[in-house]
């Protein structure tokens, strides 16, 4: 071990998701991370009371691990709820390792829960608070559609991405879902069809942005001494890296690259990995560009070359390399923060148990969260124990 003992210092033990896609009238965020909790300490052979490290987020809620606590009668020894959106919870397992490592707590589980879809329907969903500097709301910007957008054009202007490109991003997102059986949407689609649909903020149209849905999920994450005991396979921590560097996308340095560099950096250097070592990815694709982007700033291929990486079914099912396997955001769910699915289905694929969208021999994955306007990123790499 080194960097502290983090590099396989913890493990991931259980993850589960909770019911997901439309749940329906009466049912809340906390009830649905109560349900992901409760199925990923099954899935390690551990109970509620053995938590002692708690991590979380919950839509629409101001004190997200002080409620999560208790509504499932835990009472934590350490707790995060650090908001840095759809990242939060990738970095929540670079945080559980710091604190697993240094005893402060035992049993950590990261939780995550969001009724988006079925609370809009209800009228329950409140407005989104409006964070963006007065200069930006002039220009009346729809919200991080339009700052992943102007990202996108960018990128376009710059090295020459096309329009059919970014669909190429959908298309091998819808493909991995069609192989999922709780994906959200597994409808056959095509190029054509994603340049058909309407227009919402250009270069976007509505197939180049992520659903909106609900659903919960959950991980949980001990100490590797202990992992080697329980139920399921550990799947070991073996680099973590947080980084950001802006918040509104008016004030971000360059369009075309994101604080992944560093986060990306940070995490393979703590790994002793490189990116040709890694067997999946899965990504943070709230919108198209997010893929393309990401690809090229974790070091998959080199800067302005993502728009021709995705083509031609390279990241799609048969492809080169496997990403989103799950469906990601674009066809599988979204709930408002989608990091945590990251994190499931990268340990799903390392312990083979995918279903038939499983990869074969997957030693190794990248987990790599996003949030706000390509703000705040943060890379895991896990590994089995071949990849120790």
């Amino acid at each position: 071990m080194s960097h502290g003992g983090l590099r396989g210092g913890t493990a991931v033990v259980g993850v589960a998701e909770s019911d997901l896609g439309e749940v329906g009238a009466g049912r809340y965020s906390i009830e649905l991370a109560a349900q992901a909790a409760v199925r990923a300490l099954d899935d390690a052979g551990l109970g509620k009371n053995d938590v002692d490290g708690l991590f979380g987020v919950l839509s629409r809620h101001v004190l997200p691990s002080v409620d999560i606590g208790e509504y499932l009668g835990i009472r934590p020894r350490y707790t995060d709820s650090t908001m840095i959106g759809g990242s939060s919870f990738v970095s929540y397992l670079h945080h559980a390792a710091q604190a697993l490592i240094a005893g402060a707590c035992d049993v950590a589980l990261i939780v995550y829960g969001s009724t988006s879809r079925s609370a809009s329907r209800q009228g329950r969903a409140s407005a989104p608070v409006v964070d963006g500097p007065n200069y930006e709301r002039a220009y009346r910007p729809r919200g991080a559609m339009s700052g992943y957008a102007l990202a996108a054009a960018r990128h376009m202007y710059q090295y020459g991405t096309t329009r059919e490109q970014l669909a190429e991003v959908a298309v091998a997102a819808r493909a991995w879902a069609r192989l999922n059986p709780v994906a959200f949407k597994r409808g056959p689609l095509t190029v054509e069809d994603v340049l058909a649909r309407p227009m919402l903020s250009s270069p976007f149209t509505s197939l180049d942005c992520c659903l909106t849905t609900d659903g919960g999920g959950a991980a949980v994450m001990v100490r590797a001494e202990r992992a080697r005991d329980l139920r399921e396979r550990p799947v070991y921590l073996l680099g973590a890296g947080e980084a950001h560097w802006h918040s509104s996308i008016s004030q971000m340095p360059d369009l075309t690259v994101s604080a992944t560099r560093d986060s990306a950096a940070r995490a393979f250097t703590m790994a002793g990995l490189r990116p040709a070592d890694i067997d999946v990815v899965e990504l943070y694709d709230a919108f198209t560009i997010n893929t393309i982007m990401f690809l090229e700033d974790l070091g998959f291929c080199a800067k302005g070359e993502g728009g021709a990486f995705v083509s031609d079914g390279r990241i799609a099912p048969g492809g080169e390399l496997p990403v989103n396997t799950n469906g990601g955001g674009l066809s599988y769910c979204h709930p408002g923060m989608y990091g945590i699915f990251t994190i499931i289905e990268a340990v799903r694929q390392i312990r083979g148990e995918a279903g038939v969208r499983q990869q074969s021999d997957v030693h190794t994955a990248v987990a790599h969260g996003n949030g706000g306007q390509l703000s705040a990123q943060a890379t895991v790499i896990l590994g089995d124990q071949a990849a120790l």
